[in-house]
């Protein structure tokens, strides 16, 4: 087997399972069983757990968050729009089969403290999505720190939709952002 496919079938169990039942309830055993290449295998691609765990949280990072800006590249709408569809597309991540929250809370809150590299990648998650967000806000005339609040807001989304298993939590946040967020003046309106 070519190495990229077993790395990919590997990781695709990882993610299935990390993000299923948490990371230390999961053993190499099992990802080595779910994505079906033999142990020896599976540690010539990844020489610990460690290792299977931070490559596990990059690529669900470059997958979370192309997801995300695809979606808001769909909208072709003023940009304080685009701002508000990183709630709708929360809403529908939320609503998703099998959502557990975020994977980089849940990681960091089982391995933060131990775990330098998942501290690493949960904070990177973090700050890059802030960054995103921040970028969003700011192309819709609104400052860098509305940007900061308006993250928060989703984050603060994210951690309730997991608790509550109900994707409210992201239509109340839109509602929120749509506060702080300068209003667009309706056509024909004189300022």
């Amino acid at each position: 087997m070519e190495t990229d496919a077993a790395r990919s079938l590997v990781l695709d169990a990882a993610e299935e399972l990390f993000y299923g039942r948490g990371i230390q309830a999961v053993g190499m055993d099992a990802v080595r069983s779910a994505s079906g290449v033999t142990l020896r295998r599976l540690y010539q691609l990844f020489p610990s757990k460690g290792a299977l765990v931070e490559a596990y949280l990059l690529r669900r990072d470059a997958r979370w968050r192309g997801s995300l800006a695809a979606y808001v590249d769909t909208v072709h709408a003023p940009p304080r729009e685009r701002v508000l569809a990183v709630f709708d597309w929360l809403r529908a991540w939320f609503e998703e089969p099998g959502f557990r929250g975020c994977a980089f809370i849940n990681s960091f809150g089982e391995l933060g403290a131990t775990s330098p590299e998942v501290a690493l990648a949960a904070r990177r998650h973090k700050e890059e999505f802030r960054r995103y967000v921040t970028g969003l806000v700011t192309e819709a005339d609104a400052s860098a720190s509305t940007g900061a609040h308006v993250a928060l807001l989703a984050e603060g989304a994210m951690v309730t939709a997991a608790l509550t298993g109900s994707s409210a939590p992201a239509r109340e946040a839109r509602e929120a952002a749509a506060l702080l967020l300068p209003q667009v003046p309706a056509q024909g309106s004189r300022l």
